[in-house]
């Protein structure tokens, strides 16, 4: 399954860092970024959290909050978030239920093998629950301005 931008956003429900439960029900009326990758910790993923950790202040400011999806159970995501001093939720979908209902889950290679992984995703939620922005094979360097740019263009 994969979604596309205009699609309703599939309902969602998923432990998070912090203690804390992230769902789609509780941004009803609200926009947020919702973004997939593959592993806590990596280097990838190290820049692309940071870089989304950074820009908080001017993504709050447009009213948009940060969700991170990946299949680490929490511990791993709970030592990832306090290594980076990562306050937005940091959700664990282990069983990857979530991430294949947003068509992020794929057959990924690496030197030559080939397996299934998260495929980086990122998608701006509108306040109606909509797909507004859906970036697919998410290259990191400039990802977080390209997201802001958006948000800012959604009102």
């Amino acid at each position: 399954m994969s979604v596309n931008e205009g699609d309703t956003a599939p309902d969602f429900e998923m432990p998070a860092s912090g203690g804390r439960t992230v769902r789609l029900s509780d941004y009803t009326g609200k926009p947020f970024l919702l973004y997939f990758y593959p592993k806590a910790d990596t280097p990838g993923c190290t820049t692309e959290a940071c870089a989304f950790q950074e820009a908080l202040p001017q993504l709050g400011h447009v009213g948009l909050d940060v969700i991170g999806v990946s299949k680490d159970p929490m511990k791993p995501i709970e030592k990832f978030a306090a290594k980076y001093n990562l306050t937005f939720p940091l959700a664990s979908d282990e069983g990857t239920d979530v991430t294949e209902r947003y068509g992020c889950w794929a057959e990924k290679a690496m030197y030559g093998k080939k397996y299934m992984g998260i495929e980086r995703s990122t998608f701006l939620i509108d306040k109606h629950g909509k797909i507004a922005r859906a970036w697919r094979k998410v290259s990191v360097n400039g990802h977080a301005a390209e997201v802001l740019k958006a948000a800012q263009a959604l009102g």
